[in-house]
């Protein structure tokens, strides 16, 4: 229901954007972008114990039942990312991301108790809920925070944090599935206690992140967005603003937008931003998952590699993927975000080819294998975080965690779930033929995807959030 008040004038997104960086800027990075670590530590120890799983003597997993526990996280995550997301727009980006960690932290204790094939997805089923509803709430809240002359680097280098997990879970699976450090149905549970600690030690620094005052802002709580700002300004040092400046924004406060406004004025008003969120997420999730969730049965199957020395392939193309959007993030402030995400995308689906093709050759071992993957990784990492960035940057802020949240999902069941069972099927096969025929379908969604970008990208590189989507609620 629209406020009765008349509409008033704002300039909170200018005075978040004037900051500079400070210790306050890197504690909401700390404290929120522990989901991609969280994520990352979870896939990997998914990949890395897969020979665990199958060798364990409570479990006797298939290769088929590897790829489909991987697609129940995913599921979960798909789930998780449309209802938190929705609630995240509705009740506020603080309030969302303490519940999905709990339910992150939750589930996957859960995960190391489990007896059989389907307690395992189950348990897996939830905790993909947790990352995904983290994914919402997180991702809309850092960008609500950062400047935006610096925006395109910090999300970034956020998303690209996910190997920094990645690692941690590799060295972990090393670690515990060691032969004789535990017994053999112990290991892979162990490992699964990795997130629950990092998870637990991050919920305290949670405390001292506040609202968005962009999301108060937009929900007619202008006075608590006010005071959030000013507290923001005094504990980054900055002085008060000048009366009269420019960034004034006007705006109509509502209490609630009804979810058929959003979609609609979305739908109708950003046709093209739809169709180049959906080409940019479906194909980095299809091209991520099929190689990271396939990863260790391919060494195992194709090259022999013991359960327990998976991780350390593993560890340097986490390396790699860390590495790209580190360095390659300020590009995408500098050059631009258009040319950044077409140049990544299209180099990354033909490096893909050119690898896939020395694969089905024969032509190289397990060694030069994840050495080629991590220079794939380096840039197609990059590529994968600017697809967040760009559905975060794209829509108006009443919708903004829905958006998020509606592109992950529709990414991650169209590329994301499918591919883990393809992949299973075609490592399943044996034959190095059809496990390059799936790499040629990644590759070519990767060259599809920066044709749309080429054609509907978004000039975005610093310029407010405000100016690239205008609000619903804009006067």
């Amino acid at each position: 229901m629209s406020n009765p008040r008349a509409s008033i004038e704002t300039d909170i997104p200018a005075r978040l954007d004037r900051l500079s960086w400070s210790r306050f800027h890197t504690l909401v990075v700390a404290a929120l972008g522990i989901t991609w670590i969280l994520d990352g530590l979870e896939v990997t120890v998914a990949g890395s114990i897969a020979g665990a799983l199958q060798a364990s003597p409570v479990l006797h997993f298939t290769a088929a039942d590897i790829g489909f526990v991987g697609s129940a996280y995913l599921a979960g995550a798909v789930v998780g990312a449309v209802f938190f997301g929705y609630l995240t727009d509705r009740l506020g980006r603080r309030k969302l991301f303490m519940v999905t960690l709990g339910v992150y932290l939750t589930a996957t204790a859960l995960t190391a108790a489990s007896w059989g094939l389907w307690s395992f997805a189950a348990f897996r089923f939830f905790t993909g809920a947790g990352i995904g509803g983290e994914y919402a709430a997180i991702n809309s809240a850092i960008q609500e925070f950062v400047p935006a002359r610096l925006r395109g680097r910090v999300d970034l280098g956020v998303n690209g944090s996910f190997w920094v997990g990645a690692a941690l879970g590799a060295l972990g699976a090393v670690v515990v599935l060691k032969p004789g450090v535990l017994p053999a149905d112990v290991g892979w549970r162990a490992a699964f206690g990795i997130g629950a600690v990092l998870g637990l030690g991050i919920l305290g620094l949670r405390r001292f992140v506040p609202e968005s005052p962009r999301w108060l802002m937009i929900h007619d709580r202008i006075d608590e967005a006010e005071a959030a700002v000013a507290d923001i300004e005094r504990r980054v040092g900055a002085p008060p603003p000048e009366k009269g400046g420019s960034g004034g924004l006007r705006l109509m406060p509502v209490a609630r937008l009804s979810a058929v406004r959003m979609i609609g004025a979305i739908l109708r008003e950003y046709p093209s931003r739809v169709f180049l969120g959906l080409s940019l997420m479906t194909a980095q999730a299809f091209f991520y998952n099929a190689i990271f969730f396939s990863y260790a049965i391919v060494l195992k199957r194709f090259y022999s590699v013991p359960a327990e020395s998976i991780g350390w392939h593993i560890l340097p193309f986490a390396v790699g993927n860390f590495l790209g959007p580190l360095l390659l993030g300020p590009l995408f402030d500098t050059v631009g975000r258009r040319k950044m995400i077409v140049a990544t995308y299209a180099l990354s689906g033909l490096m893909l080819g050119a690898v896939g093709e020395l694969f089905r050759l024969q032509l190289v071992d397990a060694v030069t294998l994840t050495l080629c993957w991590s220079a794939i990784f380096f840039v197609a990492s990059a590529a994968a975080s600017a697809a967040y960035l760009t559905v975060g940057e794209s829509f108006p802020l009443e919708a903004r965690a829905l958006m998020i949240a509606f592109f992950y999902a529709v990414g991650t069941a169209c590329g994301g779930i499918v591919s883990p069972v393809l992949f299973g099927a075609l490592v399943a096969s044996g034959e190095r033929g059809a496990v390059f025929l799936g790499y040629l379908l990644g590759a070519a969604l990767m060259i599809g995807a920066a044709i749309v970008a080429a054609v509907y990208g978004l000039d975005a590189e610093r310029q407010s959030l405000e100016s690239i989507a205008r609000p619903l609620s804009a006067a």
